[in-house]
């Protein structure tokens, strides 16, 4: 295994992320990212997305944590907004729950955050972050079988002179810009067809100043879309500097204004009180932003016969996840993960095979986050699934979390709610929630909604044995890692 120089495509959080695990293997490690990487928070024309929200899931949390040691102190030290001890109000078609923060956490910009990861980054001394310069062709040897390195274009000069630079392994973290699907048809490799999930998902958000006195007062606030009355999501929460953001969102087309009147009137239009009251007497700063996402994909690199050497895809660029549901920079941090745990095995037992090896476990995790966005998303009217297998379990699933959701909420089970919360987040295995014990004991927790009624027919019409039924119907995740109770509770 060769460890002179990595190459990191893209520079934002998945390419960040890739770096620092890089850098404990290799003795230079450049990223390459076609925009300039401004000394302050700026956003950058790469991510288009940067203005809406963005948070840290408790999974991407404990990762980062360990890759960068202090990095709340740090966020907070910026300005990002301390979250321990603050409520949050979270709202669903069947009641209200709260819930108070009691780890160490912080909610802030998207920018800040690329922001203060890219200063971690920049201080390891053998990482290099060469802004300006677009990768527009890989290099690779003769017979293909291997790429050797980066065709750039730099942007600096009027001449947008190319280069080449060698590298012994290049990791693609370019997201929805990514062209590694036609640089390997260009190399002659079939690339297997992507799934997809045709989501027409609209967001506009817009941010306050809060003045002073208010900002103990404010707690956060997210109210669930109600894919039967294809009303918007909502979220409210203070990001930094004494600013705080308020975002909308639909699918299907159905997208919020980005007109100021229109805006505020879509929020009173959600008929929640806690909404509109949040906004009373805050300064709204410029006019809404939106951003839209027409469809999410993921690719199946792993299925390939043959892959490259010296190639791996990851983040966005691997699989693209619709954003509401804070899954992305999870996902992520759990590749991470996996690409530092398969090169420590890697330096002793070399791999032929290594890169096919490392997304073999990657999809692993894709998979669990893939379904449950499917599962989620295809609620939603007008929502179309392209693949070449249908999605397993998808009625139960849709039916049986719907149920999980009312009852909890219903019945103030904070014990259920957070299991169903910590399950979507990719903290903990669908396993702990969709089991033989957990789903007899929570429908005989009673209620009386449409899901319970279709949950209660799908048991009567077999008789075979509910577990065998579990065991053929849903995925089994088997591949995947995921954390544990304890480690959330030690957080």
């Amino acid at each position: 295994m060769n460890t002179e120089r990595a190459i990191v495509i893209g520079g934002g959080i998945a390419g960040l992320l890739a770096a620092k695990v890089l850098s404990n293997f290799y003795i230079e490690v450049v990223v390459v990212d076609r925009d300039h990487f401004s000394e302050e928070p700026e956003s950058r024309s790469g991510t288009p997305q940067a203005f809406q929200p963005h948070r840290l899931t408790p999974r991407c949390s404990l990762i980062l944590n360990r890759f960068f040691p202090g990095l709340m102190n740090e966020l907070i030290k910026k300005g990002a907004y301390s979250t321990r001890g603050k409520t949050t109000h979270l709202l669903s078609p069947y009641g209200k729950m709260t819930s108070v923060e009691q780890s160490h956490n912080a909610s802030y910009s998207r920018t800040l955050f690329e922001w203060v990861i890219r200063q971690y980054i920049q201080d390891i001394q053998n990482v290099r972050l060469l802004g300006l310069n677009e990768v527009i062709h890989l290099q690779a040897s003769e017979d293909r079988s291997k790429v050797t390195g980066i065709i750039v274009r730099e942007r600096v000069s009027g001449e947008r002179k190319q280069y080449t630079m060698t590298a012994d392994l290049i990791v693609d973290t370019s997201g929805q810009f990514s062209k590694t699907v036609q640089w390997l048809s260009e190399l002659g490799y079939e690339v297997p067809q992507s799934e997809r999930l045709k989501i027409s998902l609209g967001y506009s958000t817009r941010r306050y100043r809060i003045p002073d006195g208010r900002k103990e007062e404010l707690d956060a606030i997210r109210l669930e879309g109600d894919p039967l009355k294809i009303t918007h999501g909502a979220a409210f929460s203070i990001i930094e500097n004494d600013i705080a953001e308020m975002v909308l969102w639909n699918l299907n087309g159905q997208y919020p204004s980005n007109d100021p009147a229109l805006f505020e009137q879509g929020i009173r239009h959600l008929g929640c009180p806690l909404l509109n009251e949040v906004l009373d007497g805050l300064e709204p700063i410029g006019l809404p932003r939106s951003f839209r996402v027409s469809e999410l994909s993921r690719q199946h690199f792993e299925q390939m016969q043959q892959w490259p050497t010296g190639l791996l895809v990851m983040g966005d660029a691997f699989c693209q996840l619709d954003p509401v549901y804070g899954q992305g920079m999870t996902l992520a941090a759990m590749e991470a993960e996996i690409l530092e745990t398969s090169l420590r095995h890697h330096l002793i037992h070399l791999q032929p095979s290594f890169e096919i090896e490392v997304h073999k476990k990657m999809q692993n995790c894709i998979e669990v986050a893939w379904w449950l966005n499917a599962v989620s998303d295809l609620r939603w009217k007008g929502v179309e699934y392209v693949g070449s297998k249908p999605i397993q379990g998808l009625q139960f699933a849709q039916n049986y979390l719907e149920h999980v959701l009312q009852v909890s909420t219903e019945q103030t089970n904070y014990e259920i709610f957070g299991l169903y919360w910590l399950v979507n987040s990719l903290f903990l295995s669908p396993s702990e929630l969709f089991n033989v014990e957990m789903v007899t004991a929570l429908l005989a927790a009673g209620g009386s909604g449409e899901a319970k009624q279709r949950l209660d027919h799908w048991v009567k019409e077999s008789d075979q044995p509910l577990e065998e039924r579990l065991e053929h119907l849903l995925p089994s995740f088997k591949g995947a890692t995921f954390a544990t109770i304890d480690q959330l509770m030690s957080s």
